[in-house]
């Protein structure tokens, strides 16, 4: 058995079953580890976040922080349109006191959102490498959906939260959504991530969970525009 840990758990199936919020919104959370230290990860664990680390513990890891992909609460917890109140990294603080990662320009976005403090919260700069007891988890700046989204690579997957997905991308037309920085991180700050790497998205928006990223850049649709003005005048809103 390799030491590296994963687990890709969907809201309102593996988790928050009788949430149904979580059912309609169909996230991801994943939990990143490393088995011979017995320790691990949360990323954006939402609805549940207790339930979630209580699952990875009965792993025989034991959660040692979170890593927010963006600030959005059905992601990192909060007020989800106005309407519903989300469980979040809050909860998880509660529970026990962790560090939550995230991309710098994200800090702000999150603090505002969830009411968490600087104290609790890290930030980090594109190229990053975090280290879960031997694992190392690339922190990649993908800004876009909003500021300071990011992907994470590790052991030849790339998490991509809202970032990309097997088909299509994240909004850009939310707060702090740039159309134009997309358009960058799809053709510039991915471009050097292997076709062989397998890429798992922060929502199930496709039959499948996961998909191999030479076969999502051929048939994704986001992907098809040859220059930014195509695909500026097909996505930007």
């Amino acid at each position: 058995m390799s030491r590296f840990y994963f687990r890709q758990l969907l809201a309102g199936r593996d988790f928050a079953k009788d949430d149904a919020l979580a059912r309609a919104m169909r996230n991801f959370t994943y939990a990143l580890g490393d088995r011979d230290e017995g320790v691990a990860v949360l990323v954006d664990p939402a609805y549940a976040p207790v339930e979630l680390a209580e699952m990875v513990e009965d792993d025989g890891l034991r959660v040692i922080g979170a890593i927010a992909t963006h600030f959005h609460a059905d992601h990192v917890g909060g007020s989800l349109g106005g309407q519903s109140q989300v469980a979040g990294i809050v909860e998880l603080l509660n529970w026990r006191d962790v560090a939550v990662h995230a991309q710098r320009e994200e800090l702000e976005w999150i603090k505002r959102g969830t009411g968490v403090g600087a104290a609790n919260l890290v930030g980090h700069d594109d190229g990053d490498e975090l280290k879960i007891g031997e694992v190392g988890v690339t922190l990649v700046h993908t800004p876009g959906h909003t500021p300071g989204s990011q992907c994470l690579l590790v052991g030849g997957r790339l998490v991509s939260g809202d970032t990309l997905f097997i088909d299509g991308c994240g909004r850009t037309d939310l707060p702090g959504g740039d159309a134009e920085q997309m358009y960058d991180t799809l053709t510039r700050r991915l471009a050097n991530v292997a076709n062989e790497t397998t890429l798992w998205p922060g929502h199930l928006y496709s039959p499948e969970s996961s998909a191999p990223l030479g076969e999502v850049r051929e048939n994704n649709f986001v992907l098809a525009p040859s220059t930014r003005e195509q695909w500026l005048s097909m996505f930007a809103t």
